[in-house]
């Protein structure tokens, strides 16, 4: 472990008098490094990051480190911005890598593995620089021009990735104006929310008085369209951003409808059926907004049946929504984008570039299967995306934006759909294996298989994993929660070692088991991860739940 800081970038004060705020020294800092000390910083430590990145990490930034969160808060806790500078750039520079980078976490590390943040290449940074560099803001043509221009074509680069339209198709809407494939947003959260927001409006279209729900409201919408009520269905397994969504478009919370899951945590077909004859059959004034299918569950890595989602939303004719900020990567590898399928019949689908295509934080994308879906979204001012204009905030949540489109644009044509196969084949194939070698130790046990490259199990010896079998319902709760608790010991241990790190869940009764249990998560993308670090780490929960656990009772 590295030392603790002495000192941190909220309370750096070297007390130097030249350090004054005054028009000479402000064009200094504003154009240039202040002083040859400051250049040699900058190169000493941005010629490691460009260039050795790994390595640099590996160096600077430890999976965690012994101060606890109370005491790192506690030297965070100035709140006085002072009258006159206090450090320099190389000063702040040299206390971000010494002090702050320590305390960090280093998820490039192969043996973390708990969490979608992972390793990005290194050529990562260097795109991402360029693109604070240029400072682009692709909310406007005019503060973007040629940024705009090849942002439309890499939202239709992975709106055929998803969708697999005509040739015709894309030449006809790569450059259009008045059509948008997709937008891109700051994350997957921003990108479903755009999606139910896009289902909403066009669930309410003008009739009569009623102009549209974006200027009358949700009562008018209710009212002209007679609605009493909203609904959005999707498994158990949903991620809790379309909870967000719900709150944000009044429709509230409790208008997400989850949907039991099969023995395989995927939404259970028969299940969503028989909600939506429920539903209909109760009252003609509740209106389904959405089905949302999942293509890479957030706890599980599991994939809805989309194609059989996706014929029932057509026969009802409901908006279809698939949320594969996780798994849309996928389609890019030959071998497994079967897994997907059924993907291109629907109507919106959520892809972030911050997970499977390795970019830095953060970016989402939404794409849609009608070019003029978005049209019921857009907004128009005076000064920016005036009516006629081609400017790319017109359809989207967000105003001013970077331009990621310009880092995944660089990452495609260096990395190639084969190359990004290899990293979506890696994760999968290892998760594969990792499943193997956790079923091979008797006191483990794997408890969702990976179907992409995130699996859970937990750590159950093998005298409790017989007595469950044997077990009545109220000894088997008994039992499970002394299970519970020993993960949940163990996970917490493993992670203050500092060697290694799994995440945790809880997977629900009604996920599928009889009762709630504590699983250990983890989630496979870095291509640096080997089945032999995976080992390792099983390793050291062994000998954890060996030395440390017995207190639990087991």
């Amino acid at each position: 472990m590295k030392s603790s800081p002495k000192a941190t970038s909220g309370t750096l004060h070297h007390g130097k008098k030249d350090l004054v705020a005054d028009w000479e020294r402000l064009f200094k800092v504003f154009i240039r490094p202040e002083e040859d000390a400051c250049r040699e910083t900058l190169i000493k430590y941005m010629e490691q990051i460009l260039f050795g990145l790994n390595d640099f990490l590996k160096k600077h930034v430890g999976i965690t480190e012994s101060a606890s969160l109370k005491d790192l808060a506690s030297r965070f806790a100035g709140t006085v911005i002072n009258d006159e500078p206090v450090t320099k750039l190389s000063d702040v520079i040299t206390c971000l890598i010494n002090d702050l980078a320590p305390h960090a976490v280093n998820v490039a590390s192969p043996y973390f593995v708990g969490h979608m943040t992972s390793a990005i290449p290194f050529f990562m940074v260097h795109l991402k620089t360029i693109v604070s560099a240029l400072n682009q803001n692709v909310v406007k043509l005019e503060t973007s021009k040629v940024v705009s221009i090849l942002e439309k074509q890499v939202i239709a680069k992975i709106h055929r990735m998803v969708y697999a339209k005509s040739d015709a198709f894309y030449l006809e809407h790569v450059q259009n104006t008045d059509s948008s494939l997709g937008v891109f947003t700051e994350g997957g959260t921003t990108a479903n929310l755009t999606a139910l927001w896009v289902a909403r409006n066009s669930a309410f279209p003008p009739k009569a008085e009623f102009v549209g729900i974006e200027a009358d409201g949700l009562s008018a919408a209710f009212r002209a369209h007679d609605i009493d009520q909203c609904v959005i269905l999707v498994s158990r397994l949903g991620h809790y951003s379309l909870k967000k969504a719900a709150g944000i478009l009044g429709l509230g919370n409790n208008a997400v409808v989850p949907i039991d899951t099969d023995a395989d945590f995927r939404i259970d077909i028969t299940a969503l059926k028989k909600a939506i004859s429920g539903i209909r059959e109760k009252s003609p004034k509740i209106h389904i907004m959405a089905v949302v299918g999942i293509a890479g569950a957030t706890e599980t890595g599991t994939v809805d049946p989309l194609a059989e989602m996706a014929d029932i939303c057509k026969t009802y004719g409901i908006h279809f929504h698939v949320d594969a900020a996780w798994g849309g990567p996928t389609l890019l590898s030959a071998k497994n984008r079967h897994l997907l399928s059924g993907i291109e019949n629907a109507d919106s689908v959520t892809i972030d570039g911050h997970k499977q295509f390795y970019m830095p934080m953060s970016c989402g994308m939404v794409y849609f299967n009608d070019p003029r879906h978005l049209d019921v979204i857009a907004y128009y001012s005076h000064y920016v995306n005036r009516r006629g204009s081609v400017d790319l905030g017109i359809k989207s949540l967000s105003g001013s934006r970077e331009a990621n489109s310009l880092i995944l644009d660089g990452a495609l044509k260096i990395m190639g759909k084969k190359g990004y196969s290899l990293l979506i084949d890696h994760g999968i194939e290892t998760a594969a294996l990792f499943a193997a070698e956790i079923e091979k130790r008797p006191d483990f046990q794997l408890v969702t298989r990976p179907v992409l490259n995130i699996l859970t199990y937990r750590y159950c010896p093998e005298h409790l994993q017989k007595q469950l079998a044997a077990a009545s319902s109220d000894e088997r709760k008994k039992i499970n929660k002394r299970i519970n608790g020993a993960n949940l010991n163990l996970q917490r241990l493993q992670r203050e070692a500092g060697k290694s790190f799994v995440s945790r869940t809880t997977l629900r009764a009604d996920h599928g088991h009889e009762d709630d249990i504590v699983v250990l998560r983890c989630v496979i993308m870095n291509p640096m991860t080997t089945i032999s670090i995976l080992g390792d780490i099983l390793d050291e929960q062994e000998e954890i739940a060996k030395k440390r656990l017995p207190v639990c009772g087991l």
